[in-house]
């Protein structure tokens, strides 16, 4: 068995299921808080288990966990599933003069879960992730590759999200090279793609996983360079 694969497109029916379930699978997304990933207790199986970035297709991370957790439920193999993790944190907008507290995606298109070591050597696990709508593959080629230990827990305590945030003192601007100083895109050098001075935001564009991707950070969290 070839431990390389590249699952199709959804068909139209999948499509539209994903895009009606999403918005419901996505309530379950929560923050640490709410038993998101965090806190939920490990299985004590002795199972060796490691944490796996899964592609998703923009917008079905929601979906894409929700999928998994009742295929799983299914096949008969939900144990061997330690977590499965959408990051979620709370982000605060200005709108019509007033602050309102959002949640939005810090890891867009990816979702985290927890696994045996090795998950392609289960071909009943392999094939139920490999065939879940929304999934698009895992990070590594041609056998899934694990997380850094470093990397999950910077993502962990940055759900749980309890420091003091200080204001920022310092002007930024389009296109002016970074480095992203706290988070779980610490250490990271990138570009500015967009400044929001209204919410003291920055987007910043990084290479995640081989890939540029656009992440958002408070003014605090980077330092020029």
């Amino acid at each position: 068995m070839s431990n390389e694969w590249e699952p199709g497109e959804p068909s139209n029916e999948e499509a539209e299921s994903l895009s009606g379930e999403e918005e419901a699978a996505d309530n379950h997304a929560e923050p640490a808080e709410a038993g998101e990933g965090a806190e939920t207790p490990k299985p004590d199986d002795g199972i060796k288990r490691r944490w796996y970035a899964i592609h998703a297709y923009s917008g079905q991370e929601g979906s894409v966990k929700k999928n998994l957790l009742v295929r799983a439920e299914q096949a008969g193999i939900a144990d061997l599933i330690g977590e499965i993790l959408v990051p979620m944190e709370e982000v605060a907008e200005i709108k019509s003069g007033e602050k309102r507290i959002s949640k939005r995606k810090f890891f867009p298109g990816y979702v985290l879960v927890r696994l045996p070591e090795h998950p392609e050597r289960d071909p009943n696990l392999w094939h139920m992730i490999k065939d879940t709508p929304g999934v698009s593959g895992f990070i590594g080629s041609p056998a899934p590759v694990p997380l850094d230990d470093a990397e999950i827990k910077a993502i962990l305590d940055e759900i749980r999200g309890d420091a003091e945030r200080p204001k920022p003192k310092v002007r930024f601007e389009h296109g002016e090279r970074v480095k992203i100083i706290d988070g779980p895109f610490a250490n990271f050098l990138g570009n500015i793609d967009e400044v929001n001075l209204e919410r003291g935001t920055l987007k910043v564009m990084v290479e995640i996983f081989e890939r540029l991707t656009s992440v958002e950070v408070e003014f605090w969290q980077v330092e020029k360079i």
